[in-house]
């Protein structure tokens, strides 16, 4: 947390406590330690970030796969000009070999 600290003015959250029962002779005191939430939560993010930032540059340098050729299914007919397969050997419009 020392660059958060820096950007907050040294501040540590750690210390962050609510005190639930104060200490007594015979027992330490009840809290709920807060601020070291914060601070893991802050770690979190930061390194979440971090790893973020560098998946995304690998992925920009990563040499993009080409598309496959299209290989073409239809073709038209010379003679009337409609849309058949390609492997058609006759126009089933006007019924001229191919």
């Amino acid at each position: 947390m020392p660059p958060i600290g820096l950007l907050l003015g040294n501040i540590d959250f750690s210390e962050l406590a609510v005190t639930l029962r104060e200490k007594t002779a015979t027992a330490e005191a009840v809290t709920i330690k807060y601020g070291v939430f914060i601070n893991t939560i802050l770690d979190f993010i930061i390194v979440a970030f971090a790893i973020f930032i560098v998946i995304k540059q690998m992925n920009r340098f990563q040499k993009k796969a080409e598309a496959p050729p299209v290989v073409p299914t239809t073709k038209e007919c010379p003679k009337c000009f409609t849309v058949i397969p390609v492997k058609a050997m006759r126009c089933p419009n006007c019924t001229s070999e191919i």
